[in-house]
């Protein structure tokens, strides 16, 4: 099937600053392609069997190598002290495409490979060569006519000028610039299967002697070859064989494995189908705000017209995310925040080192991975995949010759929206404690909200406004602190406000003097599986009738309020893994709701959304 375009102009163009509006318009049909288990066997088989990370972004609104960049970088020659010389020596900007830089020059700032070389830590990248690691190809089979030989030109590291140029024996060329070589041993035509099969395993040729041997270096990478990458014009179930194979190296040996972790992600998406907002931080004050330096966030990329505005790097589209280990076991759910820059962090935690390039904003928003993993109650893990030989591509394609590639149409939509599967899954508990408060100023004609952060990550609000005058805006907060936001409101307002794993605020009503005006507030509990308390006061000057509702129960009460008096009412969550959905309205005044979801973290191992999972119907 084809991609769609995922160049730096196509993604912020459909991003549309933070409107999230664009995608179908700019992308077309295959904007809306998903997939389902069907599809995608032996993915579903890790997930259920180990964890998943659904709020795992990539980092940069923008191509393959920017977002690699990112995983061995931790950057893209964003960087403050780069001089007159730039990213790559010749006073290119940061990379915001693939490929050499826009002077042909290869790029020249540091990466994290060799952080880790100068604190003694073993690294390496296995990979497939075709021809030389570097220009024309990198490496790439394509090149050569097979897809199924090399890295994709996705060897990133491949680029910079302290790789092209390290000499043979050197950690970094022996570390990032060698490989298997399928491109000199593919069977001669009309070979049987079996011999394809052979010469497709010798992909893993040097993992799997590194395994058996007991030599695995302390950080690995791999990269595959173009076909098995799940590149939208490659199909998903070769990708399948291909981590299959990994999978089963890795618990051949249960010493190796029993101190492994094994991270599945990718890239970059295309965006296709997943709009779920992606963070963000405020491009211009107009656009939010941060409590934490958003310094080398906001860039301009090569090619952009004088006039347009720079933007941030990202974070981009969702990607998928697999963690695989002892630690890891269970089918779990994880939705702390996570990009590329993740995979660093982790590896920083791990190994005590650190990496200066990653910016401010980046390193307070996404996680380290660590709420990912159970280390206290270690699993060995015995069992294997099921037998995905029959995912492994089929001759004609391994032989190099082309197949058929299915180009949507409009008459081949199907109109609707998936449903997700039925279901929870035990859920990770993450470091969030989040609130938004509404106040309304009449006389001013202003709604201010205060974004509160309590608990002890970094998160980022976004906000959305029923008036197609405003435009969307983020707010990036860090533990302990606060952001405020005023909107002008001519008559009436409707903000929305979207966090992490489903936090959700809605504020819609009217200014007037005979109009309903409630202050409502809201407090977490922690005990047991977690309780809400709300306390919503009348500050109009007229009495009013309050209805709370809770959407998961369908149970509602009402209170009649007079001015200035209070209705506190505290609320379980037991017995829905401490989700909660709560809609205030006021009798008599149908243009008013004020409504607040999420779920409350009491620092124990919970469940995913039982109404997402087709348990609860919500009320409303």
């Amino acid at each position: 099937m084809p991609g769609t375009d995922h160049s730096w102009n196509g993604i912020h163009a459909a991003w549309n600053d933070g409107q999230y509006d664009q995608w179908a318009v700019t992308k077309g049909p295959m904007a809306m392609s998903y997939m389902t288990r069907e599809d995608l066997p032996v993915h579903f088989a890790l997930a259920d069997a180990f964890t998943v990370g659904d709020n795992y972004f990539c980092s940069v609104m923008g191509p393959t190598n920017p977002n690699r960049m990112y995983m061995w970088s931790g950057c893209i020659g964003n960087l403050s002290d780069l001089g007159a010389g730039g990213a790559d020596g010749h006073g290119a900007g940061p990379m915001t495409y693939n490929g050499l830089s826009i002077n042909d020059a290869f790029w020249t700032f540091p990466t994290f490979p060799e952080v880790l070389e100068a604190a003694g830590v073993s690294w390496k990248i296995y990979q497939d060569l075709a021809g030389p690691p570097g220009p024309p190809f990198f490496g790439d089979g394509e090149g050569f006519g097979n897809a199924f030989t090399g890295n994709f030109a996705d060897g990133t590291l491949l680029y910079f000028n302290q790789y092209g140029t390290a000499a043979p024996g050197s950690p970094l060329f022996e570390n990032a610039a060698t490989g298997t070589d399928l491109l000199s041993t593919i069977p001669g035509s009309g070979a049987p299967k079996q011999d394809w099969l052979n010469w497709a395993e010798h992909l893993f040729d040097n993992f799997r002697k590194d395994v058996h041997t007991g030599k695995l270096p302390q950080v690995s990478w791999i990269a595959a070859p173009a076909g098995y990458t799940e590149h939208s014009d490659w199909p998903i179930n070769y990708g399948a064989w291909y981590m299959a194979q990994i999978f089963n190296i890795l618990v051949s040996n249960p010493d190796v494995f029993s101190k492994t972790v094994f991270l599945i992600t990718y890239d970059e998406g295309d965006g296709s189908w997943d709009h779920l907002v992606s963070p963000t931080p405020p491009r211009t004050s107009a656009f939010g705000a941060s409590t934490v330096s958003i310094e080398n966030e906001i860039v301009k990329a090569h090619g952009e017209p004088d006039g347009f505005a720079p933007g941030p790097i990202g974070l981009s589209t969702r990607v998928p995310f697999l963690a695989i280990s002892p630690w890891s076991k269970g089918g779990f759910v994880n939705s702390q925040l996570f990009d590329h820059t993740s995979l660093i962090k982790f590896i920083e935690k791990r190994f005590g080192v650190v990496e200066p390039n990653l910016s401010p904003w980046r390193r307070a928003v996404a996680g380290d991975l660590t709420s990912v993993f159970n280390f206290a109650n270690p699993n060995d893990v015995h069992d294997k995949l099921q037998n995905t030989v029959r995912f492994l591509p089929p001759v004609p394609e391994l032989e190099g010759g082309n197949v058929d590639a299915f180009v949507p149409t409009l008459d081949t939509v199907i109109v609707g929206i998936p449903a997700q599967e039925k279901g929870v899954r035990p859920a990770r508990s993450l470091p969030y404690e989040l609130n938004v408060h509404a106040k309304v100023n009449t006389s001013a004609r202003t709604v201010v909200l205060k974004f509160m952060n309590t608990g002890g990550a970094t998160a980022v609000f976004q906000v959305r406004s029923g008036n197609s005058e405003d435009v969307a805006r983020s707010y990036t907060v860090e533990p302990g602190k606060h952001l405020f936001g005023t909107w002008k409101v001519a008559s009436s307002y409707d903000l929305s406000v979207h966090g992490p794993n489903g936090f959700w605020r809605s504020f819609v009503g009217a200014i007037n003097s005979t109009g309903p005006a409630l202050d409502v507030v809201s407090t977490y509990g922690t005990g047991g599986r977690g309780s809400i308390a709300l306390a919503i006061t009348n500050v109009a000057d007229v009495r009013a009738e309050v209805i709370l509702l809770d959407a998961y129960t369908g149970k509602s009460l009402s209170q009649h309020l007079r001015p200035n008096e209070t209705l506190e009412e505290k609320l379980p969550l037991a017995h829905f893994g401490g989700w909660y959905d709560f809609i205030v309205t006021v009798s008599g005044h149908p243009n008013f709701k004020y409504q607040l979801a999420g779920h409350v973290e009491t620092g124990k191992d919970s469940i995913s959304d039982p109404a997402l999972g087709g348990l609860v119907a919500l009320k409303d």
